[in-house]
């Protein structure tokens, strides 16, 4: 059974450069066994109802500005699978949680960026999820708890987003130059309790994770909550490793866990 990812996308110029994260990404994609298919939920995508994609090819979505010219010509036209977004809207209903079917949005950065580098080829099918910043982090884990019969299918299912994202916080001048201790911290926090599968205390993340308020903003929660997809697909098992763990621009966190 093909375990579920929670992968952080950082800055959309990760898409351009060559560094410890991008090769740690192309090497996973190539390590890991080639997946049926991709579900992924991306922080960039919100929606106040559970979408569900059902998109024969997608379009590239540059939601972005002031960037390098490049980054605008990257395409990335994966295709969806109607079969597969069937089972999702299925298992969506038998587990009682609303949905609706979206047939025309592109992919996002949070999703292109990450799937790009695992998957260059773009050759692996792609159903898109939306995150919902407004459900608790138990709503989250039960959504993707309620997919994690796509894993024993060899479907992997993606979290994209962050676990320290505050853009507001970000030094770019430390690029490169050490870690601010607040957000090792609360990464630290978070290791303890995902190893530990202690849901309890996860779930209670914004009183009792140290420096939550700074590391998860009220206003960016949408990049921390897809790690809870990612963990709720992997129930059956409940393991957590971590894969990578690196630092940009003082603070913002690229880590990488395998959930099952």
């Amino acid at each position: 059974m093909i375990p579920s990812l929670f992968i952080a996308h950082g800055a959309p110029l990760l898409a351009i450069e060559n560094n410890e994260y991008t090769q740690f990404l192309n090497q996973l994609g190539k390590t890991m066994p080639k997946p049926k298919a991709v579900v992924l939920f991306s922080a960039h995508y919100e929606s106040m109802v559970q979408k569900v994609s059902d998109v024969e090819e997608f379009d590239t979505i540059y939601d972005f500005g002031g960037f390098p010219e490049a980054l605008y010509r990257i395409k990335y036209p994966a295709k969806g699978n109607q079969n597969i977004t069937g089972e999702i809207k299925s298992l969506l209903s038998e587990n009682g949680i609303p949905f609706e079917v979206d047939s025309t949005r592109g992919l996002d950065h949070g999703a292109w960026v990450v799937l790009r580098m695992l998957y260059p080829d773009a050759d692996i099918p792609v159903i898109s999820m939306s995150v919902n910043q407004r459900l608790k982090p138990e709503e989250h884990y039960q959504i993707g708890k309620s997919l994690s019969a796509l894993r024993e299918q060899d479907i992997l299912i993606v979290g994209s987003g962050g676990t320290v994202h505050n853009l507001r916080a970000v030094k770019w001048e430390m690029d490169g130059k050490g870690t601010e201790q607040w957000a090792e911290d609360f990464d630290q926090w978070i290791e303890q309790h995902m190893t530990s599968w202690d849901t309890e205390a996860l779930f209670n993340y914004e009183s009792l994770a140290p420096n939550a308020a700074v590391a998860v903003p009220p206003y960016g929660k949408e990049h921390f909550i897809p790690i809870f997809y990612a963990m709720g697909a992997a129930d059956d098992v409940k393991q957590g490793k971590l894969l990578h763990r690196s630092y940009r621009y003082g603070n913002l966190s690229h880590s990488v866990w395998q959930f099952g």
